[in-house]
């Protein structure tokens, strides 16, 4: 079975679509900003469960899960249109006003404004269509197809959290007071994650840019893809979530949830060493360098060397 991002590209191809290919379409403003502009759908039990999460956080999560992909370009959200369609139990609720309380509060901490959208009824399942739009000075968007053999890469932040947050609601453990601090931390970063924010980036030389949103693996991959390298990353100096440490899980679980695990919405950012500021890079981890070894992602781990395929979240 084809995945989505193998036909993603195949309608690409066939209709010669020129803006799809990154976190956002890029299109021209005016004389010195271009605009980006990015799409996000969340649908019940897919993309959330509502025995997990409440409505304020998953208002959250829907805005968070666009700015991501505004700030993987180096942009600056701006503007949003938010459709929702809704059963008809939940609409003779609080469910909506909470859902927008979310929204908002984080809408609020990033400048965003929401401009339109749409409220349906549906059957059963909740369906979100989250639009972001943003600005980015003409010609600087930081896209994914411009990395190149020699390039650093490395990441934002720690991994691995929102997907161990996942773990834990799926072994029945809730978003409670109860729980110890490590856990509670790890599953708000899976219901209530929040992303970067990529518009510092600009200033700093930063070449191609991804969100890890589908996991390690397979963003790595698709900067490989759109860039046309390979990569070398190296398991110890990955940055393993630091709430890990009170779970009862095994060096190769961490190493799966790290890698495959997604929703972390920090930052995989390649660059050239000798173009950047060193005081810039302290600030995040090196995990790897770019090759020239096509399509090609080698994990090296304990002194072996094992060809990394991407396993992060796939619809289909």
């Amino acid at each position: 079975m084809r995945s989505e991002f193998e036909f993603i590209q195949h309608i690409k191809k066939k209709y010669a679509l020129k803006h799809i290919g990154d976190d956002c379409a890029v299109l021209p403003k005016d004389d010195k900003t271009d605009m980006v502009i990015t799409a996000d759908l969340l649908v019940e039990d897919i993309d959330f469960r509502l025995d997990w999460t409440t409505a304020k956080f998953l208002g959250h999560k829907a805005l968070a899960v666009s700015l991501s992909d505004i700030a993987a370009m180096g942009a600056t959200p701006k503007w949003a249109m938010l459709s929702i369609g809704v059963p008809e139990k939940l609409w003779n609720s609080d469910f909506l006003d909470e859902f927008y309380e979310g929204w908002h509060d984080l809408a609020k901490e990033f400048g965003v404004e929401l401009i339109g959208g749409d409220i349906s009824r549906v059957l059963d399942k909740i369906v979100i269509d989250s639009v972001l739009s943003g600005e980015v000075p003409k010609g600087k968007a930081i896209l994914r197809s411009v990395a190149k053999p020699g390039d650093a890469i490395y990441v934002s932040g720690e991994l691995g959290g929102a997907a161990a947050g996942l773990e834990l609601l799926k072994n029945g453990l809730r978003n409670s007071e109860k729980l110890n601090s490590a856990e509670l931390k790890l599953i708000r970063a899976q219901l209530a994650p929040t992303p970067k924010k990529g518009f510092v980036f600009q200033t700093f030389g930063v070449a191609a840019m991804i969100d890890l949103s589908d996991g390690l693996s397979s963003d790595l991959a698709h900067i490989c893809s759109a860039s046309g390298i390979g990569a070398k990353i190296f398991s110890e100096t990955l940055p393993i979530n630091s709430n890990f440490g009170s779970l009862d899980l095994s060096s190769e679980k961490k190493l799966d949830l790290v890698l495959n695990g997604g929703e972390d919405f920090e930052l995989l950012f390649t660059v050239d060493e000798k173009k950047i500021s060193p005081e810039f890079l302290t600030e995040f981890h090196r995990i790897g360098e770019a090759t020239a070894n096509v399509g090609i992602i080698e994990l090296i781990n304990a002194g072996e060397t094992v060809v990394l395929e991407p396993k992060g979240y796939r619809h289909f």
